[in-house]
């Protein structure tokens, strides 16, 4: 057990924290595509929002209109009380047609989505995934705490060991290495912030909804990055805490073929780089991509004691092909996709939620 402070507050578990927390003033986003609904996680996850009784829960649905009738009467079933936003629904894609945010769609667009609505509703906004079979009661009160003792943004951090060996491999191989290797270059304020997090690429994070109105999104994989450099931007290092959320299990990707881990990482690091080019950050990919190699190289050996240590199986050699693969990604982010922030668009969110009512065929508790 530690006690360690980073450069944004860090809040610690050091046996069963449940800190009395807003409830009555926020809304839960939980964004869940078709494939993944009526999972033991996903259905673990709700029922247990619904036990929990917060404000409001939304659930940011995208989902093949053949797959609907399905989906929705299994959320009725496991979480009655849950709006439903489709957030691929014709009416709703029509609607950001005209508004000109058309594009493509992703996780980071359905959380965006659901950003809207929960802000017009709540003082406070949570968002997390619906993977996680290790989710408890606990973690939405963790996440809310430090809103109300005055923090504008806070990220969630846990451990990824399962099975006898360590996970979160994109943020262990990907995103700590590359952003220690972009600290031996760069003294810019938005690389510290970036490398003060314990686990950057959860996808759980609370905020205000005043925040929440500013944040700018990826509109994919690259979200919960992007989030953190729009957090910069808007509450940067006195605004943001980090929260213990224990150890996490859930569901884990291949690092080939479609939405592998080497696609996402495409989107995580174009991501990255556009949180830094905001902050005036131009790096000389070539040579980042031959110390992110370097200081790669040096975390696996580190990983691989650590793992020796707590008697856990490890592939040095396969984590060493996953760095060379994820290597690829380290270049210029291409073309700008993300969404605006919903303080600078006059799409009423609304209009989002009335479409998606619309489409549902006007569902109640829509």
């Amino acid at each position: 057990m530690e006690y360690v402070q980073e450069r944004v507050a860090t809040l610690h578990d050091f046996g069963g924290a449940a800190p009395d927390a807003p409830l009555a003033r926020a809304t839960v986003v939980v964004p869940l595509t078709g494939r993944d609904h009526a999972s033991l996680a996903a259905e673990r996850v709700l029922s247990t929002l619904t036990d929990l009784s917060p404000a409001s829960v939304i659930v940011a649905l995208r989902t093949d209109e053949s797959r609907l009738a399905d989906v929705t009467a299994w959320l009725d079933s496991v979480a009655p009380g849950a709006d439903v936003l489709w957030c691929n629904a014709p009416a709703v894609e029509s609607v950001l047609d005209e508004y000109g945010l058309d594009g493509p769609a992703g996780k980071g667009r359905d959380v965006w989505l659901a950003l809207g609505v929960a802000a017009a509703r709540s003082e406070f906004v949570v968002v997390h995934d619906a993977d996680a079979t290790t989710y408890g009661p606990e973690h939405v009160p963790r996440l809310l705490f430090p809103l109300g003792e005055g923090y504008e943004f806070v990220k969630g951090y846990y451990a990824r060991v399962e099975n006898g060996r360590l996970y979160g491999r994109l943020c262990r191989l990907l995103y700590e290495p590359l952003v220690a290797a972009l600290a031996e270059s760069s003294d810019a304020p938005v690389v510290d912030y970036l490398g003060a997090f314990r686990y950057a690429l959860a996808g759980e994070f609370a905020a205000t909804s005043d925040l929440a109105r500013r944040l700018r999104a990826q509109r994919g994989w690259g979200l919960e990055v992007g989030t953190l450099g729009e957090a910069f931007r808007t509450a940067g290092f006195d605004g943001t805490a980090q929260v213990d959320l224990g150890v996490h299990e859930h569901d884990h990707r291949a690092v080939g073929g479609p939405q592998g881990l080497s696609d996402m990482a495409d989107e995580v690091a174009a991501a990255l780089f556009r949180a830094l080019a905001d902050s005036g950050v131009d790096p000389d990919f070539d040579a980042l991509r031959d110390r992110y190699r370097t200081v790669a190289d040096r975390l696996v050996d580190q990983y691989a004691t650590d793992a020796v240590f707590n008697g856990l199986s490890f592939d040095p050699a396969d984590e060493r092909q996953q760095v060379t693969a994820y290597a690829d990604s380290i270049r210029p982010p291409g073309a700008e996709t993300r969404l605006p922030a919903w303080a600078d668009t006059d799409l009423d969110p609304r209009a989002v939620e009335r479409a998606s009512a619309t489409a549902l065929g006007g569902r109640e508790g829509v």
